[in-house]
């Protein structure tokens, strides 16, 4: 049942707020080869293993949201409904992208299958022990997470990517970009079906959670397999990004929980725009990062 038009309902009230962006269905398509190295980065070493182990979760978090945010999909009409149907197309495409990736991960690094279990198990529960509200409120404030992530690497993606194997290189910015083009959608329903802030508050705090105790995992994993766990450099780097990272976060995380904010608010990034513009639709090809020191 869809909800009512009139405005009083809390599709109308939120329409005023609601992202029109155009969300693209991109069907990237990613080849790595015979010989990819999991380490993708090889000027930053470190940047790879956490990048991977952000990575490892994509199959397990993104159905999650896909799941949450669609049960409320019937109560939706109009352009919000529209949008979020291209929403779900995005993450879905994000899964199916980084499982071939995680593939190429896990031929290489003995004991990923185990944390991907846990993962799976982890967002597993979530979806059937959780309401579908808190749910929902988990999905939307996630993103706000992974918008955070992509702005912080847009203001470092010549760090971070010089040197960068490019197809590695290209499905996270591809990733990252999208995470910034449709930073409003789940949000929207979110304010559409009229999750109450606290929920939404507690759920982002256990997804932030979550996230920073599997990448912490994944990434002492890669790096103990690469032998650089022990390496002083490996940590200091790490805390290097780690900081601006968290306050990037946690600032945008603040200014989300305010009754007046909608991910609007927020200033974009150009580049991911203007990088996705060049997205072929008849071959599913981006042109391929390819920056050099």
């Amino acid at each position: 049942m869809a909800l009512a038009t009139t405005p009083s309902s809390a599709a109308a009230q939120a329409s005023n707020t609601v992202d029109q962006r155009t969300l693209v269905d991109r069907r990237a398509s990613f080849s790595y080869g015979d010989n990819f190295a999991p380490v993708w980065t090889p000027l930053s070493p470190e940047f790879s293993c956490a990048a991977n182990s952000v990575s490892l979760l994509m199959p397990y978090i993104e159905p999650y949201f896909v799941k949450s945010v669609r049960h409320f999909l019937p109560e939706l009409e109009g352009e919000l409904a529209d949008t979020t149907r291209a929403y779900l197309k995005q993450e879905l495409q994000h899964h199916v992208a980084h499982r071939e990736f995680n593939d190429q991960i896990a031929s290489q690094y003995r004991g990923t299958a185990r944390l991907e279990r846990m993962m799976r198990r982890t967002y597993g529960w979530l979806h059937t022990n959780r309401s579908a509200h808190f749910n929902l409120a988990f999905a939307a404030s996630s993103e706000t997470i992974a918008y955070s992530a992509a702005r912080w690497a847009a203001e470092r993606r010549t760090e971070l990517f010089t040197n960068a194997d490019p197809v590695a290189a290209t499905l996270f910015l591809w990733h990252l970009g999208e995470e910034v083009e449709h930073k409003s959608a789940a949000f929207d329903v979110f304010k559409a079906v009229g999750v109450s802030k606290p929920r939404y508050l507690a759920s982002m705090l256990l997804s932030m959670v979550l996230l920073m105790f599997f990448v912490a995992a994944g990434t002492t994993l890669m790096l103990w397999h690469e032998r650089r766990l022990f390496h002083p450099v490996a940590h200091i780097r790490l805390w290097r990004w780690a900081i601006p990272f968290a306050f990037e976060v946690l600032s945008n995380m603040a200014m989300s929980t305010l009754s007046s904010h909608h991910p609007t608010d927020f200033a974009d990034p150009s580049f991911y725009e203007l990088w996705l513009r060049e997205y072929d639709p008849e071959t599913g090809t981006l042109p391929l990062w390819n920056a050099r020191a």
